[in-house]
This record gives C-alpha cells, structure tokens and sequence, in this order.
C-alpha cells in the first residue's frame, strides 16, 4: 500500500475530528486521493502522505538541513531522552480507558521527532499521533520517516481540527495560538507545554554571544500566559546537563536559530570540540480547559 493510500486511510478513520480550513465544514476522504468538505473544498494528499492545508503561501524560516540536523539530535543522541520521559510519564497519568481510541497532536511539530518519541515511549496502540507544523519541509521529513501519524501543514491560528477532537496536546519549544488550542482540546484532555528555561543551552549562548543580551532568556510571559487560558495542573522544572561529542555539537549547532546571528569565528570554535556538557533546562506544564 503506498504512502498516500495508507495516509487516506488513516485521516478517514478521523475524519470527524477534522474540519475545512476555508470554510469550517465537516470533510470526508474522496478515495485515496483528497479530503473535501461539503462545500467541496478540496485538498490533496501528497506522495508522503502528508495534507496540505494552507489557505495561504508561507515563506519557511527553516531549511531541509536544519530538520535533519533535529531528526537526528532528538532520535539519536540522548539530549532530549529524559524530556521524553516525563512526557510518557505525564500522559500515562492521563491516558482513558484503553479500549478508547484517541489523538495525541503535537502543534509546531517540526520534523515529528518529539511526537514519535514520545508515541514510542507511551506504547499506547489506542493513540494516534498527530503533527501539526507550517513548515512544508518538516512535515515532508515527519510524513516520508513515520507512516503510522497524521501529518498536516497547517497554520497554528486557524488549526483544521473540529472542536474537542484531541485528549492531549503537545507543543513543545515551539509558539502557541491558545484560543485554538482550548477550542479543539476535549474537556477531560490535557495541554503539555514545554517551555525553555533560563539555563537552556547556556553553554552554547555563552560560547556564542558571552556577556551579550543573547545569553540569558526568561519565560516569565510565556508562564503568565498559559495560566491565562488554562487550569494548571502542574509545572515540572526538568533541568540536567548531558555530554555530547563532536558531531552531535555539529548538529546542536544546526538545528538551532541561536546561530543564525551570532559569530561564525565563535561557532564553529563551538562544534570543533571533540565533547562538550550541554545544560537541558525547560518548564513543563500541564493544564485543562478552564
């Protein structure tokens, strides 16, 4: 069965959880080839598998290289193998009758590396993942590694899922649009945000900027905001330090926009060390529909 079928097949099963990204009508899959709503509004699967359901061109900040370089951190070095874990942990906690099926979405889902982490850590056959991203290129990445998720290019402000449709929401380093999150999380679900503490890859901000502004970071606003839209539930402060090696440093290196401005002389003195420690340091927090 190709890609495109199987992903037809898989959106079809749900296709009550999605709505019309024009038009907010109800859709239906038409075969293997388009999800079309009742005011026939039609959107084609890709050869990956993935949907497209832009209403609007989007210029992509991120490159091709820069998903890979994230694929490659998150699913093979061990920098983000204790974030997974208290994920699984908070969603196992979470998680309804295993006889009911649901979907996990993780909103500003990049290349999918997270969410298939954290899928696999789970070991939940009711759950279907879903990924959500603006960028076309990470999910062309997400939709050509991981056939068993939903994989939508979408825009966060105007999220193409109906009302109530996911149990748990994911959004991990990444934006939020909290008025669409609250509307498409069901009442008894769980929002999990992950947020970048102020020692987050301090290491590298220090061997990029020094004492420049770059080098700290505060998340104060973003705390206040999401105990404006949601119950809090809990807020866990996960803070460890990992050694990684050359070429991990190399792929730190890319996956980051820390690097984008910062000194070329001063970034690659940072990726020609053999091994480095790199500080982990992120807020997690878990809410409820108010």
């Amino acid at each position: 069965m190709s890609k495109k079928m199987q992903s037809a097949n898989l959106v079809d099963t749900w296709s009550s959880c999605f709505k019309c990204p024009l038009c907010g009508s109800p859709v239906r899959v038409d075969g293997d080839a388009s999800l079309v709503c009742s005011k026939h509004h039609a959107f084609d699967f890709s050869k990956q598998g993935y949907l497209n359901l832009l209403t609007r061109p989007v210029i992509g900040k991120y490159g091709k290289s820069l998903f890979e370089a994230r694929h490659h951190l998150i699913t093979e070095s061990p920098l983000y193998k204790p974030l997974h874990k208290v994920l699984r942990d908070l969603i196992l906690k979470a998680a309804p009758d295993p006889a009911s099926p649901w979907l996990m979405a993780d909103l500003g889902c990049g290349e999918g590396s997270h969410l298939q982490s954290v899928l696999k850590a789970c070991g939940l056959p009711q759950v279907t993942g879903l990924g959500l991203d603006i960028s076309k290129e990470g999910i062309t990445q997400a939709a050509k590694r991981y056939e068993d998720s939903i994989w939508l290019v979408g825009d966060l402000a105007g999220l193409p899922l109906a009302d109530q449709s996911c149990r748990v929401l994911l959004n991990i380093l990444s934006p939020a649009n909290y008025k669409e999150f609250t509307r498409i999380l069901k009442q008894e679900g769980i929002i999990v945000k992950v947020v970048p503490g102020p020692d987050y890859l301090k290491e590298l901000r220090q061997a990029l900027y020094g004492d420049g502004e770059k080098r700290s970071y505060s998340n104060k606003h973003t705390l206040d905001l999401f105990c404006r839209h949601f119950d809090r539930l809990d807020t866990i402060q996960l803070n460890y330090r990992q050694r990684l090696i050359g070429t991990e440093l190399q792929l730190l290196a890319s996956m980051t926009p820390l690097v984008w401005s910062s000194d070329p002389e001063r970034l690659q003195d940072f990726v020609r060390q053999e091994t480095a420690w790199v500080t982990v340091d992120l807020d997690i927090l878990v809410g409820r529909s108010q």
